[in-house]
């Protein structure tokens, strides 16, 4: 079937046509024969770079052209948001029947609001937790959807992921039953049953625009297992680099998947040194050109200055410690084909679309505090295998699993490449997971009695998957916990959400964490100190990821709790009778000791090398901190902790961007992160006052204040720039005199 035969509108044929798009896949075909453009609800399970998103694009221009309607896209992390956002693009020209085109928004943060704007979009790209906390604050223009898209649906299978998604799309099916959906799934083996959970017809296929080659490496020889093989020289000791090798040797590129991030360093590392005797003089320029990016994105730290001098010889690692920035030069890099081998963990199978034609899986074991070394499921190895081959680009995609042993082999082989993926089951059932599913359900009014919450959850995938009985125990016990906590009040045989229960829910964190918070608000501490108020969100559970100490910081962790106890506003456990609560609160003195740091502007690079903590961990952390003192702050407010409030604010803003509080006025002007705010301070412009005063020329004597910058911050403070100051300025100093970006 060819673009032009199908039932969509004219322009929007015309655009696809002239963006390269002339012919259907057969999954794209099938799904269209099927009645995706028909308002049939759908999943389409098949492999990566298969053509599922253009069979969402089809339906959203149906929708939103012909119908008038309002489609709302789900992904499960912002990366992918990002990367669909910028894909649907295109259509941003196109109009609709009114004559006005067509509108993308795109929503991933911000959870304590119903982000009324979005009414004004026709096609919404949200990730799943950010529509959960739309659909908890009832944002009515969620009534108006005419169409839902979920992307990744098996991650249904994801204990971390997977209870948002599935509630989500239980509630939109609740509020909006005669919405289409349309559900992309990788190849699962149970697609048949999410599709009836889903009362939707199915459509499962192996089919690949890039033929797929699976194999397993031994001693310098691939078998494949269609029974082929070929030889492989091994010039170096690593297999992952020799077989790097034999595919830039071809003009390829190689995506190799390394089990730890400390491994992926090291491999990368490796492989660098033998990368870039590939390296053409053009494709040497356009690397340093994607190694300066990274210098002048962000603070410069060990870890930046390593990435940046590896992209040099046309290799990166890549994982979730990494700064988010970082990750995406990385990935428009190798896209474009200048970063010729990248070695990640596994994060980045389940993440953006990064084709190559060669797949490594350096190693097919995990290792996970507490459990120990573990196989990955298949799933997650078809997963890494689906991102061998580029289409358009290549004829066949090799993924080579390494083996040390014939036996080895023969397991890989058996147990991974003619396996199939294990079936998809619902995580819903964990009363820790349910009790905020719970409270939603009845602080956003969707159930108001106690049948009414268990009619909702036995129409989730848990209930399809297991008997309706089994859900209904955990609901039942989730409730007892919400209304000894007062969040929930029994009225006769209504249930209603306290104002507590009500707030807790909008502000989208773990009633858990909202009891911590306000048992910690009420108790106090004898010394109410900004520590105090830091370790009180470290000892939430919604404080993530947790930065557990390493045998060398212990004795400085002892010190820092002896110095700082009457500060706390919990008690210490006993190292003695609870080992485990012990080493939990260390690890949350050991969070907020690094909150400190960042607060009172130690270094990015320095709390890396002090505390073992990288970027992205630092970021994500940074940003979780900002949320739960904003919390604090609501819950103190509802409490009428009224002398709490600004001690609370002034914090949170010190979090932010990481400052201490002289500094606050100076980093509210636009351009003014934290290392050019002290450059400011320490030239003796302390006030706004003091700079309104300043000329251009008393500015820019600031390192990392150029002119354009000093112009900046001149439109924003006021007061009066000298026309002759200006233009002698312009013609001797030129543009910026700098290009190290300030981190915000």
């Amino acid at each position: 079937m060819k673009v032009e035969d199908v039932q969509i509108p004219e322009s929007a044929k015309k655009l696809l046509i002239e963006t390269g798009f002339g012919e259907l896949y057969p999954p794209q075909e099938e799904a269209v024969k099927t009645g995706a453009l028909d308002g049939k609800n759908l999943v389409l399970a098949s492999p990566t770079a298969s053509g599922k998103t253009l069979v969402a694009e089809f339906s959203a221009l149906k929708h939103v052209i012909e119908k008038g309607g309002k489609v709302l896209y789900l992904t499960p992390l912002r990366a992918l948001a990002s990367e669909k956002y910028e894909e649907f693009q295109k259509y941003a020209r196109l109009e609709k029947k009114s004559g006005e085109r067509i509108k993308i928004a795109i929503s991933t943060g911000d959870y304590d609001s119903a982000d009324p704007r979005l009414a004004r979009y026709d096609i919404v790209i949200c990730t799943n937790e950010k529509t959960d906390s739309l659909l908890r604050h009832r944002a009515h223009w969620m009534s108006d959807i005419s169409l839902v898209v979920a992307d990744e649906v098996h991650l249904l299978n994801d204990m971390d992921r997977g209870p948002t998604l599935e509630v989500v799309l239980a509630r939109l099916l609740q509020i909006n039953p005669d919405a289409q959906l349309l559900a992309l799934s990788a190849t699962i083996r149970n697609a048949e049953e999410i599709a009836e959970w889903l009362k939707a017809r199915s459509i499962t296929t192996e089919w690949r625009p890039v033929k797929l080659k699976e194999g397993v490496y031994l001693h310098g020889e691939v078998e494949f297992k269609d029974g082929s093989s070929y030889k492989v020289e091994e010039a170096y000791k690593n297999p992952a680099i020799n077989m790097a090798v034999r595919i830039l040797k071809q003009g390829g590129q190689a995506l190799i998947f390394a089990e730890t991030r400390k491994a992926s360093v090291e491999l990368a590392n490796k492989a660098s040194l033998v990368v870039k005797n590939f390296l053409s003089r053009p494709e040497e320029r356009a690397l340093k050109e994607a190694s300066s990016k990274i210098l002048e994105t962000g603070e410069r730290t060990r870890i930046s200055k390593l990435l940046a001098e590896l992209i040099t010889r046309g290799t990166a690692f890549h994982h979730a410690g990494l700064y988010g920035p970082h990750r995406k030069i990385i990935e428009d890099s190798f896209r474009t084909g200048k970063i010729k081998v990248v070695v990640a963990t596994p994060t980045l199978a389940a993440g953006v679309n990064l084709p190559a034609r060669l797949v490594v899986v350096n190693s097919y074991e995990r290792f996970e505090p507490g459990y120990g070394r573990y196989p990955i499921p298949v799933l997650e190895y078809k997963q890494m295998a689906g991102r061998a081959g580029r289409p358009k680009y290549d004829k066949i995609g090799e993924a080579i699993l390494i083996a040390r042993t014939p036996d080895e082999q023969e397991y890989l082989m058996e147990s991974y490449i003619c396996a199939e993926p294990e079936r998809i089951w619902s995580r819903l059932a964990v009363e820790r997971v349910l009790r905020s599913h719970v409270l939603a359900t009845v602080a956003s009014g969707f159930a108001h009695t106690e049948q009414g919450l268990y009619d909702f959850f036995d129409k989730t995938f848990y209930a399809f998957q297991y008997n309706p009985k089994h859900i209904r125990g955990i609901v039942g016990r989730a409730l007892k916990f919400l209304a000894e906590e007062e969040m929930v009040r029994l009225d006769r045989e209504r249930i209603v959400a306290t104002d507590f229960g009500r707030r807790v829910s909008e502000l989208y964190i773990d009633p858990e964490s909202a009891v911590i918070l306000r048992d910690g608000l009420y108790n106090r501490a004898e010394i109410l100190t900004d520590t105090s108020f830091l370790h009180l969100i470290c000892h939430t559970p919604d404080m993530a990821p947790k930065f557990y100490p390493r045998r060398k910081e212990l004795k400085e962790l002892e010190l820092y709790l002896d110095e700082h106890r009457e500060e706390l506003m919990f008690p210490v456990p006993d190292e003695w009778t609870d080992r485990i609560a012990f080493e939990e609160y260390v690890a949350e003195l050991k969070g907020a000791r690094v909150l400190e740091c960042w607060i009172n502007e130690m270094s990015e690079d320095d709390i890396i090398e002090r505390y073992a903590v990288e970027p992205g961990d630092l970021f994500r952390f940074v940003e979780n901190a900002n949320w739960l003192l904003y919390a604090s702050h609501e819950l103190a407010q509802l409490f009428r902790h009224k002398d709490m409030l600004q001690t609370i604010n002034i914090l949170r803003e010190r979090v932010i961007d990481g400052i201490k509080s002289e500094l606050l006025p100076l980093v509210r002007l636009e351009g003014i992160g934290r290392v050019r705010a002290r450059l400011l301070y320490n030239a003796g412009f302390h006030t706004i006052d003091d700079l309104k005063k300043a000329s251009i020329s008393q500015l820019t004597r600031v390192p990392l204040i150029g002119l354009q910058m000093a112009k900046k911050i001149k439109d924003q403070v006021g007061g009066l720039i000298k026309l002759e100051d200006y233009k002698k300025l312009k013609t001797g100093r030129g543009e910026e005199q700098t290009s190290l970006t300030d981190y915000k």
